[in-house]
């Protein structure tokens, strides 16, 4: 495809129909991983949940997703998306099954983690678009399978609801519309491999040199890499101590203190396995060809904390906000609650489109500060306001905050190809330490008062973002015979 113009209905070229296939897939993640969360009521119900039981559900539902989109992101990088995103969709469809038919809250809590998993099929489909799209046309598609893959939260909104109630019925209703996500995800995941491709024909996947973590380009970029795991693991050991004796008690206290000692440990053996990756260019200068700015990394980090890292704790909440706030039925709450996830359509896309023709870091600026009044305005919504008017409020709200995530990704591909999946789990794991971070929040606050702590948040952001630089020239990458090949950035 020659230009900067992308037919989203050019279905003769491969390009196109690449597209289609992997965000149908990551839809499919997003149907399965959002289930629960409009069920809310029949869930409630059948296990007699109190509301700190259910709140813990929610940060449950985001956790492992942390750890395991840094997992698949280097997955892909190694194996290719083909492979990684059928043998997830397969996985995923069990680990929905055995939430679907879990008979203790202690299982429903394990499997509501276990999906978690699930979430990183995401960090997937981010290598495979950039592999398939040249730089001047990769924002707009990154955002396309973004955008529309996010919408699977939305038609779990509208959709399964709707079919416990009028389709299967019964006090199991919830159950079997949640199994039937994993089937048709099982059907998908074969048929990805069927027909899916790593990259276009002649084109060469780009390797990592070394597995077990990113390589950076100088001593100080080392130490920011290490610094920037940070977080992740507090967010993980928060979410320990929320499940704990002082939280909801699913776990004992002699639990906790082994969880804790397991995520120390696993942070020593994560800056090891980053220490063998780097420790050559930890010694020597690392040629020009194979450097780049560990800072690009980290202010998408942190900017796809505030955007994705909101929305998801947004589209958790947001059908039990309706359904409290303005006495509305479980249907009815789930319809407005897809409100938000709705706007990926054409959000995500957007952004990603902005990005490519405005400037990447002037993008995301504005997106950013966007999102901060967006979510201010959400912070005053009650039960005085019409109905109308605060779906209105959350439909602007959203458009900011998916158009900025479309912005975040439609520059991971452009800082190291080679890397690209790494680049992206972390970035993406990040917006999973954010879902923690405000779910945790929103377990202590009003609705008013977690609104208001991503307005701030966001402020914050949009300070880091003015240090962001724009991508330009070409990138160098090797091949595997030795040769160097550029690849345009700009």
């Amino acid at each position: 495809m020659s230009g900067s113009k992308l037919n989203l209905l050019d279905f003769s070229s491969s390009s196109i129909k690449t597209l289609h296939v992997t965000w149908f897939a990551f839809f499919l993640t997003f149907i399965m991983w959002f289930s629960y969360a409009p069920l809310k009521p029949f869930i409630v119900e059948a296990f007699d949940l109190t509301n700190a039981q259910w709140k813990a559900l929610l940060i449950l539902n985001v956790a492992l997703t942390i750890p395991a989109r840094i997992v698949i992101g280097m997955l892909v990088d190694k194996f290719g998306p083909r492979i990684v995103y059928s043998m997830l969709l397969v996985a995923s469809a069990f680990l929905s099954w055995g939430f679907a038919f879990a008979q203790t809250y202690e299982q429903l809590a394990l499997f509501r983690f276990l999906c978690g998993f699930i979430g990183a099929g995401f960090v997937i489909g981010i290598r495979m678009v950039g592999e398939w799209f040249p730089a001047k046309q990769v924002g707009m598609a990154e955002g396309v399978y973004g955008g529309w893959g996010n919408f699977g939260s939305a038609v779990a909104a509208w959709t399964l609801p709707a079919l416990t109630a009028y389709v299967y019925g019964g006090d199991d209703g919830w159950r079997y519309a949640i199994a039937t996500t994993g089937v048709v995800a099982m059907c998908y995941g074969i048929f990805f491999y069927i027909v899916a491709r790593n990259t276009p024909k002649g084109s060469t996947y780009f390797k990592p040199k070394k597995s077990g973590g990113l390589e950076v380009s100088s001593k100080k970029d080392f130490i920011f890499y290490i610094a920037m795991n940070v977080p992740m693991y507090i967010a993980l050991a928060v979410l320990t101590w929320k499940l704990s004796p002082a939280g909801v008690s699913l776990l004992t206290d002699s639990t906790a203190t082994i969880l804790w000692i397991a995520l120390a440990v696993l942070f020593v053996f994560q800056f090891y396995q980053i220490y063998q990756v780097n420790k050559e260019n930890l010694h020597k200068e690392t040629p020009a060809m194979d450097q780049y700015k560990f800072k690009q990394v980290a202010i998408l980090d942190w900017a796809y904390f505030v955007t994705f890292g909101s929305e998801l704790a947004v589209v958790s909440m947001l059908p039990a906000f309706f359904m409290e706030t303005f006495d509305l039925s479980p249907v009815k709450a789930g319809l407005l609650g897809g409100a938000f996830a709705v706007m990926n359509l054409v959000a995500r896309p957007g952004g990603g489109y902005l990005s490519d023709k405005l400037g990447r870091r002037k993008t995301l600026s504005v997106l950013v500060a966007g999102l901060a009044v967006g979510y201010f305005v959400l912070s005053q919504v009650d039960s005085t306001w019409m109905i109308p008017l605060a779906v209105v409020a959350v439909m602007v709200c959203s458009f900011f905050v998916q158009a900025g995530e479309g912005a975040v990704f439609a520059m991971v591909p452009l800082i190291k190809r080679r890397m690209t999946g790494q680049i992206a789990g972390m970035v993406g794991a990040y917006g999973n330490v954010g879902g923690v971070t405000f779910l945790t929040v929103y377990s202590f606050l009003d609705v008013s008062g977690f609104f208001m702590v991503i307005a701030c948040s966001a402020l914050v952001c949009f300070g880091l973002v003015q240090f962001l630089e724009e991508p330009e020239g070409h990138m160098a990458e090797t091949l595997p015979d030795g040769t160097v090949q550029m690849i345009e950035v700009s």
